[in-house]
């Protein structure tokens, strides 16, 4: 199973006490598998989203998942749980039905957001090895993840009608969200100059054509 890289900021259970403990482990055997005491699956996830009213496509059950630093999606571990949970201090549905919204305060916060949209491409990545998402996959990610962005619609447009790539890298991933955050919605202030990812310069030249 991939493993992701712990981050800083991620609390762990070993710091909270015996009662809270017990309390965020009694919390996910509510979920865990009949036959795997140490793991949420899929069905379990699907029940959790049920409890706290959230659709799986909802960006707050990925924002979820990176809070517990989840390595393969669909799937909780008992070590990830406890250290996301722990570090909300969510002993309950109801505590974490109500840590949704700091959740979401928290990643809306400009560098921890730019950790949450790393961390949503390599969560996508689910063989070994795999380094690109096919256009599709990037193309839903990045409508959860950024859905209210002004160059988004032009952007996912222009990679749907490209020919030249059929999927993208890390690199044009991070580029892209770089780009968001410096480039005007009329690319008045684009600098070509700029060590940009050729897609993104191929995507200033195809909305301005």
């Amino acid at each position: 199973m991939r493993r992701g890289t712990k981050r800083s900021g991620v609390g762990s259970a070993s710091s909270k006490s015996g009662k809270d403990v017990e309390a965020i482990n009694a919390f996910f055997k509510e979920y865990s598998e009949p036959d795997d005491a140490e793991l949420i699956g899929p069905e379990g996830v699907e029940k959790l989203c049920a409890d706290i009213d959230v659709a799986p496509s909802d960006v707050r059950l990925l924002m979820l998942a990176f809070k517990m630093n989840a390595a393969k999606m669909g799937y909780f571990t008992a070590v990830e749980w406890r250290n996301g949970m722990g570090s909300m201090n969510c002993t309950s549905v109801q505590k974490l039905s109500k840590c949704l919204a700091t959740l979401e305060m928290e990643v809306q916060q400009t560098v921890v957001f730019r950790e949450f949209f790393k961390y949503a491409f390599t969560f996508c990545c689910t063989e070994p090895r795999q380094k690109t998402l096919d256009i599709e996959t990037a193309s839903q990610m990045l409508q959860i993840v950024m859905p209210n962005s002004p160059h988004l619609e032009p952007f996912l447009q222009f990679i749907q009608d490209q020919k030249e790539y059929k999927a993208l890298t890390m690199d044009q991933w991070q580029g892209f969200l770089r780009f968001c955050e410096e480039t005007l919605p009329d690319l008045s202030n684009y600098d070509e100059s700029q060590a940009w990812p050729l897609l993104i310069d191929n995507f200033v030249d195809w909305k301005r054509a």
